[in-house]
C-alpha cells in the first residue's frame, strides 16, 4: 500500500507527509504533446530524495543493520542528507553527513538544523565535487564507529525501492498514460526505482536520463560542473543503482543550459526549480516539439530552486563562474512562451 495514497488527515511524523507530489502541465504543443513536471519539492524537505532516505533507514532496521541509539552516516550532497536527517531524528538516531562545499550552503546549514553532524573532507573554499574522498571516508568512519551504519545511497537497493511509490502516483494520475519518463541520472534511484516499476504497468514507456555535462555515467569527456545532487565526477564509481537495462536514452546537458532553464522557468511561470532539474526540463523542452501528437512525457524535478538563490538565480555568482548567458535564458524563455500560448489557447 502507498503511504501516501492513504493518508490520514492529521499526522504525527514530518516522514507521513512524504508523497501525493503534484503534476504540472508546464506546456503543450498544438497537436497536445504534452510535459508534465512531477514537482517533488513537495516533499518534506523540499526534495525527492527523502523518500529513499526513509527507505535505506527502514530496510536497516528490518536487517538488523541499525539498532536503536545508532548512528547513521552518508556521504552526501545535500539532498539525502536533509531526508536522512529527519528520519534520524524521529526515530531516535545520531546523523553524521560526510560533505563537500560544491554543496548548496542552504542545504548543509539546513541539515545542521535539523540536527545533523556535519564532517567536511574538503578546506573552506574549495568548491570542487568530492564524491569518492567523501564516500571513502563515510565507510571508514561507520566502519570505526560502534551501532553505526552507512547507508551508502549509491549501492544500496532501498534506494531504489524507496522510489517506487512515485510511479503509482504517476500511474494512478494519468490511468497508465505515461510516454517518456525523463529524470537526472545521479546514484540512479529515482529514474531507474521510478521507472522500473512504472514499466511493470506501461510496459512501453521510454526511459530518458539527464547527466551534466562532465558527469561520466554515459561516457567521457569528464570535467568539472557545478549542477549539484547529480552525476558522477571523474574518479567516483558509477552506483549500481544506475541500470543502463532500463534505460532507452542517455544524454547530457551542460550547466549553463541547466541553470539558464531554471531562470527562464522561475520568471515565465512562478516556479523555482533546481539545478538538476533545470537540465532535465531543457532536455525535455528540446524534444517536446517533436513528439507524436498526444504524446505524455513527465520530468522528474527533484528538487524546488529555493535552496539555490546563492548559486544559480544569483547573477554574481553566476558571472563568476561564467554560466551567466542571456542568449540561453532567451531561447528557452522564447519557447516556454509560444508553448504556454499555445497550452492557454487549447485550455
Amino acid at each position: 500500500m502507498d503511504h501516501a495514497l492513504d493518508r490520514p488527515p492529521i499526522v504525527r511524523r514530518v516522514s507521513e507527509l512524504i508523497g501525493a507530489t503534484p503534476l504540472f502541465e508546464l506546456c503543450r504543443t498544438p497537436d497536445d504533446a504534452r510535459l508534465l513536471l512531477k514537482l517533488e519539492q513537495f516533499n518534506p524537505t523540499g526534495t525527492a530524495k527523502i523518500r529513499m532516505a526513509r527507505q535505506m533507514v527502514l530496510d536497516a532496521e528490518e536487517r538488523g543493520l541499525l539498532r536503536p541509539g545508532g548512528r547513521i552516516v552518508e556521504s552526501t550532497s545535500g539532498n539525502t542528507g536533509l531526508g536522512l536527517a529527519v528520519v534520524a531524528a524521529e526515530r531516535g538516531y545520531t546523523f553524521t553527513a560526510v560533505v563537500d562545499h560544491h554543496a548548496a550552503a542552504d542545504k548543509l546549514r539546513a541539515m545542521k538544523a535539523l540536527g545533523a553532524e556535519l564532517v567536511y573532507v574538503a578546506e573552506e573554499g574549495d568548491e570542487e565535487l568530492a564524491t569518492a574522498a567523501r564516500e571513502e571516508y563515510a565507510e571508514k568512519l561507520a566502519a570505526e564507529t560502534d551501532n553505526a551504519y552507512f547507508t551508502e545511497q549509491h549501492n544500496n537497493p532501498a534506494n531504489g525501492v524507496g522510489y517506487r511509490p512515485v510511479a503509482h502516483e504517476l500511474h494512478a494520475a494519468l490511468d497508465g498514460r505515461v510516454d517518456i519518463l525523463i529524470g537526472a541520472v545521479g546514484t540512479g534511484g529515482g529514474l531507474f526505482g521510478t521507472g522500473g516499476e512504472l514499466r511493470r504497468t506501461v510496459p512501453g514507456v521510454r526511459i530518458v536520463g539527464v547527466e551534466p555535462k562532465g558527469s561520466i555515467a554515459f561516457g567521457p569527456p569528464a570535467h568539472d560542473y557545478h549542477q549539484s545532487g547529480t552525476g558522477t565526477p571523474e574518479g567516483a564509481t558509477i552506483g549500481a543503482m544506475v541500470d543502463y537495462d532500463l534505460l532507452d536514452e542517455g544524454v547530457k546537458v551542460g550547466d549553463v543550459e541547466a541553470f539558464a532553464t531554471c531562470r527562464a522557468v522561475a520568471r515565465r511561470t512562478g516556479l523555482l526549480i533546481g539545478g538538476s532539474a533545470g537540465g532535465v526540463v531543457y532536455e525535455a523542452l528540446a524534444r517536446l516539439s517533436s513528439l507524436p501528437p498526444g504524446t505524455t512525457m513527465v520530468a522528474l524535478v527533484n528538487d524546488g530552486g529555493e535552496k539555490y538563490l546563492d548559486t544559480v538565480f544569483d547573477d554574481d555568482w553566476m558571472a563568476a563562474r561564467r554560466l551567466l548567458d542571456p542568449d540561453v535564458e532567451g531561447e528557452v524563455d522564447a519557447l516556454l512562451t509560444k508553448l504556454r500560448h499555445t497550452q492557454r489557447k487549447y485550455a
